[in-house]
């Protein structure tokens, strides 16, 4: 198998997440969630993702389709990039053990369906703010959230970009 394929094995749609997380926690493995939209991927996903892998031993990535993207409301031409793109940009972390796409403007769903131990976000979200946080809380998991780091933003980079 290439190496190529075998990242792709981890894009996964959710039946297929669903078991994975099934057969980790019966290893006694915990399961950490994340999502966002990971257009552009920079040094702060790249930090954040790993601070969010530190937090259990298996992290899957809750990757909003490109439908998904646009109600969220960041502008006309986002995502910059594909769900397709996207996902295999993610999945090529070695410490990503999983991406799954979701077509709602929330994870909400997602994260019901998985049942992850913990559940981050980044630190512009107050833990009341994130979505499932009463769900994975309800279920004795925990909720965390993840310093940004400054100056490192998809929005900085597309500012740039638009005013040199």
């Amino acid at each position: 198998m290439q190496k190529l394929d075998l990242i792709k094995y981890k894009i996964v749609p959710i039946a297929e997440a669903k078991r994975f997380c099934a057969r980790w926690r019966l290893k006694s493995e915990k399961v950490v969630f994340t999502n966002g939209v990971f257009d552009i991927l920079h040094r702060g996903h790249v930090e954040y993702l790993h601070q969010a892998a530190d937090q259990g031993n298996r992290l899957v990535v809750g990757l909003n389709s490109d439908a998904s993207a646009k109600l969220l409301g960041k502008g006309p031409n986002r995502p910059l990039q594909d769900e397709e793109t996207r996902a295999l940009c993610l999945a090529s972390f070695t410490y990503v053990d999983a991406v799954v796409l979701f077509d709602d403007e929330t994870p909400e769903n997602l994260i019901k369906e998985l049942e992850p131990d913990v559940l981050v976000k980044g630190g512009d979200y107050k833990i009341e703010e994130i979505a499932g946080h009463e769900f994975v809380q309800a279920k004795g998991g925990k909720v965390l959230t993840i310093p940004l780091t400054e100056g490192h933003s998809t929005t900085n980079i597309e500012n740039k970009i638009k005013n040199g």
